[in-house]
């Protein structure tokens, strides 16, 4: 490693394999993964469904174990566990969204800074957020109110309040028309271009277009450029 230019931030993984039981079956949704993305990159994770890429995000952030491999965070993260880390450490976009049902959509974004007791300077933010996805005239309704478009986009805000080290998303412009899509694509390369190190699963051809790195995954297997 000597003479190479350490990483400022980010994860990286190598060797990460995760199994399931299904049944009497053995099924290897991670067969070997090595990835690294580092501060100041937007890379995006495409293949097909049931190719590992969930399972890789949720290995990432610390909702599952790897049965093999090593995963760590770099930079001011570094030697930090998972279950450590706050959203200004590590944001996450499941496909389920998250949001707290009781609730309303600018509290759900505000929740992050809320938890770390920093609400009233992050208002600002959460308002200018709201107003980029075109929430601001929902702000006040609750999750059931809102199209689960709108609420992706709320999903996504609440993960950039905090301006988050690493950002994880999984598939978030699954449920947005072309023009919301390229909103909140215009966000993550915001976050990418402010330092987060920044990681989505995808489907969308956009947003391979708008990334540093395009990596491909197929039967659990990860490599680099887009799918042949």
């Amino acid at each position: 490693m000597t003479g190479r230019r350490q990483p400022a931030g980010g994860l990286t993984g190598v060797g990460l394999v995760k199994r399931f039981r299904r049944g009497a079956e053995t099924v290897t949704a991670l067969a070997g993964v090595d990835l690294q993305v580092v501060a100041g990159e937007f890379v995006a994770l495409v293949g097909p469904s049931g190719s590992g890429k969930s399972t890789l995000l949720a290995l990432l952030c610390g909702w599952e174990t790897p049965d093999e491999g090593t995963l760590a965070y770099l930079g001011p993260l570094a030697h930090r566990r998972p279950d450590t880390l706050g959203w200004r450490d590590l944001a996450l976009v499941p496909q389920a969204l998250g949001l707290v049902a009781d609730l309303s959509l600018a509290d759900n974004v505000l929740l992050p800074a809320r938890v770390r007791r920093t609400h009233a300077a992050a208002r600002d933010r959460a308002d200018g957020l709201l107003a980029d996805f075109g929430l601001a005239h929902l702000a006040d309704r609750y999750p059931h109110q809102a199209s689960l478009g709108e609420q992706q986009r709320a999903a996504v805000a609440r993960a950039l309040l905090l301006r988050p080290a690493v950002l994880l998303a999984d598939e978030p412009t699954a449920h947005q028309d072309r023009g919301h899509a390229d909103g909140l694509l215009d966000a993550v390369v915001d976050a990418a271009r402010e330092g987060s190190a920044v990681l989505i699963a995808t489907h969308d051809e956009q947003a391979w277009a708008r990334a540093d790195r395009v990596l491909s995954m197929r039967d659990g297997v990860l490599t680099d450029g887009p799918p042949s």
